[in-house]
């Protein structure tokens, strides 16, 4: 599991750490920063499946990666605040604008994550830092990335570090990093092989992205094709393999009962002339609806179902706005569905929230793991706190609306910027 990640320089964070649990839970206002939280995860994930950073961030797409959202000026936070009036980029400003001298300079060299990571009841510590190259024959601009340093660290032992000087130092090259590509620790040419290596590979590489779409989910699927895409293809035949289990069949309809009014007896699958599987909900009535013909939210509820009841499910998975189409009177199941399969399953979920209602009725674990993420007022900079650290917040949980009144009413961003101003004035929430 992954127990937390640290973002140096990424994006809008300047250096902030997010702590993880089971089940982690991000709430703050758009543009605030929660979708480069997701960005960072992206690229540990494309470390795990061994691509080189040109693949991580420009995209594989016979491999389906999508690109990390931003240009290449954009993925290194900029501040000049950072940079001497003799900078190269500062010249630039003078000169013209300050967009431009932002489209050649990013402020800063590089940035870096780090994650920790609890594996086989070891504790791991993994760090990259990734910064352009600097093109001799331009005067500002920035050439590839490249990794500057990498250590991974297994207790109080360093496994593999970039530092030549260390006795675990190792050298290779600059365009991949270090645990997905051949080195040479002795005289063999090898890719990393050592328990650790093989497990922190396995553990970045083991995430799931999902942003489920209504369309993709109507369509039909392919037998055997029984993993659900991220964009929520072969929900059908993701559905008939849950379904193919008793027990997983029951828990099925019944969280589908409890999500709609539709009294839900069973699922049927259907072949049509070219042989893909189609999505039928049969009722109790024995009245039919079909994919087509359901509703957006109980799609986008069916594929979380698919996720969390299937067989071949991934280590950590990242949903954006999970609850985009349910109900407010039923979000609390959907809530109450994630607190209980991420305790009973090994795995892990994250996901962004808008919705006051999803938060109301949020136990104990996932309230210590839930965090705010806000843009403070005059900076471009974001910062993530958890909700428990802010002021009363664990009394105002028990209050009248609890923790989803004071995300409508803006409280958290509130009682963070108080926070980080110094203010002693107490933020009580009435």
């Amino acid at each position: 599991m992954i127990t937390s990640i640290r973002l140096v320089n990424f994006k809008n964070f300047a250096d902030e750490t997010l702590r993880l649990g089971p089940f982690t839970i991000l709430v703050g206002a758009n543009a605030s920063g929660k979708s480069n939280i997701r960005d960072a995860f992206r690229f540990l994930s494309g470390i795990g499946r061994g691509y080189t950073l040109a693949e991580i961030f420009g995209g594989k797409r016979e491999a389906g990666w999508k690109p990390i959202r931003g240009a290449m000026n954009e993925i290194v936070r900029f501040d000049a605040s950072d940079l001497s009036p003799t900078d190269p980029a500062i010249l630039a400003m003078r000169r013209g604008p300050r967009s431009l001298a932002s489209e050649l300079y990013s402020g800063h060299a590089s940035f870096s994550l780090e994650v920790g990571l609890r594996l086989s009841g070891k504790e791991f510590r993994y760090s990259i830092e990734v910064g352009h190259s600097r093109e001799p024959s331009v005067e500002v601009q920035f050439g590839p990335f490249r990794v500057q340093k990498e250590e991974l660290r297994v207790e109080s032992k360093t496994v593999y570090t970039s530092d030549p000087d260390h006795p675990a130092g190792l050298r290779a090259n600059t365009d991949q990093p270090i645990l997905t590509q051949y080195v040479m620790p002795g005289r063999t040419q090898r890719l990393l092989n050592d328990q650790d290596s093989v497990a922190l590979r396995d553990a970045l590489a083991d995430m799931r992205f999902l942003e489920p779409s209504p369309e993709r989910m109507r369509e039909p699927s392919f037998p055997g094709a029984t993993v659900l895409g991220d964009c929520g293809e072969n929900l059908s035949t993701a559905l008939q393999e849950v379904r193919a289990d008793v027990g997983r069949q029951e828990t099925l309809a019944s969280w589908l009962q409890e999500l709609t009014p539709m009294d839900v007896e069973d699922f049927e699958f259907p072949l049509d002339p070219s042989g893909r599987t189609h999505l039928v909900i049969r009722e109790k009535n024995n009245s039919r609806v079909s994919a087509y013909s359901a509703s957006d939210g109980t799609l986008r509820f069916l594929a979380v179902l698919a996720v969390l009841l299937g067989s071949d499910s991934a280590g950590l998975y990242f949903f954006e706005e999970i609850d985009t189409g349910i109900h407010p009177a039923r979000q609390w199941l959907l809530l109450e569905l994630l607190e209980k399969q991420t305790a009973k399953r090994d795995i892990q979920i994250i996901t962004t929230t808008h919705a006051p209602d999803l938060l109301t009725f949020v136990n104990d674990s996932t309230f210590e793991n839930m965090s705010v993420v806000c843009r403070l007022e005059d900076s471009q900079d974001a910062i993530i706190r958890p909700v428990a650290e802010l002021p009363n917040a664990k009394k105002l949980r028990t209050s009248k609306g609890g923790l989803g009144r004071l995300l409508a009413e803006g409280w958290m961003e509130t009682a963070l910027a108080f926070t980080e101003d110094g203010d002693e004035a107490e933020a009580d929430g009435e």
